[in-house]
């Protein structure tokens, strides 16, 4: 288990770069469940229940992947919390704003959220951050998303091969939205344009509903964001296509596209979405969240509507993620500069 996320984390500008599996469910960092663990722990599971409804911040805007997957799970996972889970969304300043609120927030069971990973630990570590990687205690990790290249239907590249040629000859001509500064969606293309050695010119967006807006309207001409993402965009009558993946294998919704490692470039990446609750918040407040959250991920329900929407569920014990954290606040450390230097 250790291994697999070692490898799923060490995302290296280099010939030896390892990551984490591709788009199935099947194939991304898996733990023990989580709830059986909180269950044989003496029931401390059970030793606290909500008694008024509970605010999920999500940092960024309605209708973005990550809010599309936070409304499916919580509107399952209120049979087995008893209470009203309300959807907050608190969108700005690359997620800045949301994971503030979130970080600062009561830690008295009452408000939990989402934190995208690498995005969050990369906002902490920017100098003028309020919030640092231990300002929230994990609960379980939701999904892991690969990231894939997408550009406009319309647009004069079918292959990645073609893309990449361009930027060559072309260098910093090509616009590519990002979902905001050294955010996922930004270390995601600069990982490719590195490895392939051209360069682009990254805007942010400060979220990936507003950045794949921007590629639509045709402000940009490429973007990275995840798979799941673009579910709704790409196929047959969409306005996007897919130009490679950053998977081990081809993602089984799109079995004509090339994984990036086919072309030789050996990336594998993508964004961990997680749900936390405040540091500080009780232990007997976590375990409650863990084993009401792990039986959600594993209702038939969830599992059906998040593969109908593109999402690749992926489960972590808050032990786990705290460890993947750990790890990608490492990533972001030492890794992050040889991208933007």
């Amino acid at each position: 288990m250790r291994k697999m996320l070692r490898l799923f984390a060490a995302l290296m500008v280099t010939a030896s770069l390892a990551g984490c599996a591709g788009g199935q469910a099947s194939e991304t960092p898996k733990a023990a469940p989580a709830g059986a663990q909180a269950e044989g722990e003496g029931g401390s599971a059970k030793a606290w229940k909500p008694e008024k409804d509970i605010n999920v911040i999500v940092a960024y805007k309605a209708g973005s992947g990550t809010d599309t997957g936070a409304r499916i799970l919580c509107s399952i996972a209120e049979k087995y919390v008893g209470r009203t889970l309300l959807i907050v969304n608190k969108e700005g300043a690359d997620g800045k704003i949301g994971y503030t609120e979130l970080a600062n927030a009561k830690p008295d069971g009452y408000t939990i959220g989402f934190i995208n990973l690498p995005t969050y630990v990369s906002l902490a570590q920017e100098p003028d951050s309020v919030f640092n990687k231990d300002s929230v205690t994990p609960i379980v990790n939701h999904l892991f998303e690969p990231s894939v290249v997408v550009v406009k239907k319309d647009a004069p590249w079918n292959t990645i091969e073609e893309f990449i040629d361009y930027c060559k000859a072309h260098p910093g001509e090509v616009k590519c939205s990002t979902n905001g500064v050294k955010a996922s969606n930004h270390i995601g293309i600069q990982l490719l344009a590195k490895k392939a050695g051209f360069e682009v010119s990254a805007i942010p967006y400060g979220g990936t509903a507003d950045q794949l807006l921007a590629l639509r309207q045709g402000e940009v001409e490429v973007s990275v964001p995840k798979a799941g993402d673009v579910a709704s965009l790409t196929g047959e009558n969409g306005e996007l296509k897919v130009l490679a993946s950053y998977t081990e294998q081809r993602l089984e919704d799109y079995p004509d596209v090339p994984t990036l490692k086919e072309k030789g470039y050996d990336l594998v990446y993508g964004s961990a979405r997680a749900l936390v609750a405040p540091a500080g918040t009780p232990q007997e407040v976590i375990d409650f969240y863990v084993d009401a959250f792990s039986k959600t991920m594993e209702d038939p329900e969830n599992i059906e509507k998040s593969k109908n929407a593109g999402l690749s569920l992926s489960l972590m014990s808050p032990e786990t993620l705290g460890e993947y954290i750990d790890e990608q606040d490492d990533f972001v450390k030492n890794t992050l500069p040889t991208l933007f230097d």
